[in-house]
């Protein structure tokens, strides 16, 4: 199980402890407040491994781990719950680094845990769950790096499910709602990182749109991050299911509005899906640049 420093993944490891299964925990930092809290929570069966998805050694070295003690049993389970994000700003204002450390995070590291765990997870004819996002599918405004990396996980684990039917691995989706996690609620955390954005961009891109532009997308995404519900219940059931039930679903959708945001997006003409996405989320008022356009006109008529 991935990413158990915090959010989804702290909570279904304490879940699946309570439960009696063994869990290995895969944490970012093991001094951290989610791990601690994790080490004083849950039994002795719980093995916390530190793991830097970004790192081949570091995935190297929990897969050993993990290896030397299922060899036996073969592993019934593997979760990919870590994600990042740090950038809330329009795919032209987001520096292509972001973007690939969206990739090397939510998408590759994910790939390289699951393929190194797969020789294990034959052998037990198991699972795999796996945490991506709604915003792999539907164009979110100002998360072009983080929706990217998420639809190319989201694809790759539909081929694995289609490719592993044969082994009896059966794959399944978790596409989560809005909720309270790790540091997605603390602006603290954006703003720090909406100054550092601000500071890298170029001169001529930064009078295009604007300071106000970034800072206005930016509040606008605290706002809206406000209302994400604290309750992981509904994640850490779809996940349970996911990895228990005789017949898991391909998909799971917890959380509320998903229904009505997946009905608009699949039969409702594009510019209907855009206005909503923008109306429910993020909706960027015009750049800099525009906007003076738009003055000149106004005068000139």
């Amino acid at each position: 199980l991935s990413g158990c420093d915090s959010g989804f993944g702290q909570a279904t490891a304490r879940h699946l402890d309570i439960m009696g299964f063994r869990v290995f925990a895969s944490v970012l930092d093991l001094q951290s407040p989610g791990a601690q809290e994790l080490r004083q929570s849950c039994s002795s069966r719980l093995t916390l491994l530190q793991m830097d998805l970004t790192k081949t050694e570091d995935i190297q070295r929990v897969l050993q781990h993990i290896q030397a003690h299922t060899n036996s049993t073969g592993l019934w389970g593997l979760v990919n719950n870590a994600g990042f994000n740090d950038t809330i700003a329009d795919a032209e204002l987001s520096p292509l680094g972001k973007f690939r450390t969206c990739m090397e995070v939510n998408f590759f590291g994910s790939l390289e845990l699951t393929k190194g765990l797969l020789p294990l997870l034959r052998s037990a004819g198991g699972r795999i769950v796996t945490v991506s996002s709604p915003a792999g599918d539907m164009p979110f405004p100002c998360l072009a790096a983080y929706g990217a990396s998420k639809a190319a996980l989201s694809l790759v684990m539909d081929t694995f499910r289609s490719e592993l039917q044969p082994w009896g691995i059966k794959v399944s989706l978790i596409l989560p709602g809005y909720y309270k996690t790790g540091t997605t609620c603390d602006p603290a955390f954006w703003n720090l990182h909406k100054q550092q954005l601000l500071a890298s961009l170029p001169q001529e891109l930064l009078q295009a749109y604007g300071e106000e532009y970034v800072e206005e997308i930016n509040q606008q995404f605290i706002q809206f991050m406000k209302v994400a519900v604290e309750d992981l219940s509904a994640v850490v059931n779809s996940i349970t299911e996911g990895l228990l039930a005789a017949n898991p679903a391909v998909r799971y959708y917890p959380g509320q509005g998903l229904g009505i945001m997946y009905f608009i997006h699949h039969y409702l003409p594009y510019f209907v899906r855009d206005l909503f996405l923008k109306g429910f989320f993020i909706n960027p008022k015009l750049p800099r640049a525009l906007r003076r356009e738009h003055h000149k006109d106004v005068k000139k008529a």
